[in-house]
């Protein structure tokens, strides 16, 4: 027989097919929630669930799943939604799929700098509208994103990604993290402990981090005011680490020149007040949003999946 899987949301073609092909699963075609998942765990008799990052794998869940649940993968990075320590607790084998969405993340990082730098919600709007009249030479103007010095709060594999296309860029680039890396992962980029000491340096702003109750709202009224004026802001991590109201702000009152933004703290009921801001270049979420790294998303996580139903170790447990 084929193990018996949950897919909790619609995935790729390709994913799909090797889905139909290795198990036996129950596949939605919009997005399950938690009792409709517990619900088909609990008659499909499923032997694992594939989840995203929008799930929320709480404890209460996890408490809920029948004993012969025994794996939930999460196609995503990030693991915020899930409560690690109740799997552990329970038994649950629980992995998420690292390295596969880092190139794509940092380009869409890079695009977010990029178009924030050089108003390109503006000029989008322009030709949507019909252009049909002339600019100055004093209007309109972006930044230049050459050259400039570029913060990075959190220098894992993303941020390093990220610091890696700046270089392309001529840019000096200063990082914010728990730890010092070692020269070989570093490149060059300048370290600060805490991250509000680098702010003042920064031109460029890109957040990293993870998500979770300790980095949450870390951009601040406070911490945005330590930025230099005429700074670009740019979040392709976690809406949580971000107080709006604060982003607003600053964006309204000219402290920050621009903001690009792929997540926000309510998705996807955004705060709509973000696109009333013409200096705010806005994207829903997609900085994994290709047809290869999205791939090789579901593909890692059946991977995490096929591994332990046959009795190895996962790839990417969460706990050991």
């Amino acid at each position: 027989m084929k193990p018996r899987l949950i897919v909790t949301r619609r995935v790729p073609a390709a994913v799909l097919q090797r889905i139909q092909t290795d198990f036996d699963a129950v596949v939605t075609e919009t997005e399950m929630g938690q009792e409709e998942t517990l619900s088909f765990a609990r008659s499909h008799r499923a032997d694992a669930l594939f989840l995203s990052g929008r799930f929320k794998l709480d404890a209460a869940t996890i408490a809920a799943l029948p004993d012969h649940v025994r794996i939930a993968a999460t196609c995503a990075v990030g693991f915020d939604n899930i409560d690690v320590a109740a799997a552990k607790a329970r038994g649950l084998i629980v992995t998420n799929a690292p390295e596969v969405l880092t190139d794509c993340t940092a380009d869409l990082a890079f695009t977010l700098i990029l178009n924030a730098c050089r108003r390109a919600a503006e000029y989008n709007a322009i030709m949507q509208q019909g252009w049909r009249r002339q600019f100055g030479l004093d209007e309109y103007l972006g930044v230049r994103a050459s050259g400039k010095t570029l913060g990075i709060v959190g220098m894992g594999r993303i941020g390093r990604a990220v610091a890696k296309r700046a270089r392309g860029f001529d840019m000096t680039v200063l990082y914010a993290d728990v730890a010092e890396l070692p020269p070989d992962l570093s490149q060059g980029a300048k370290f600060f402990a805490d991250f509000r000491d680098m702010l003042p340096h920064c031109d460029i702003l890109t957040l990293h981090a993870p998500g979770g109750p300790a980095c949450d709202r870390m951009m601040n009224a406070e911490t945005f005011a330590l930025l230099p004026k005429g700074a670009v802001f740019v979040n392709a991590a976690r809406g949580g680490l971000v107080d709006e109201d604060a982003l607003i702000d600053a964006v309204r009152s000219g402290h920050l020149f621009g903001a690009g933004l792929d997540v926000f703290r309510k998705e996807p009921d955004f705060d709509e007040r973000l696109k009333d801001l013409p200096n705010v270049f806005l994207t829903p979420h997609m900085a994994s949003g290709t047809i290869e790294t999205r791939t090789a998303m579901g593909m890692r996580a059946l991977d995490n999946i096929a591994r332990v139903l046959a009795g190895q170790q996962a790839i990417d447990p969460l706990w050991v």
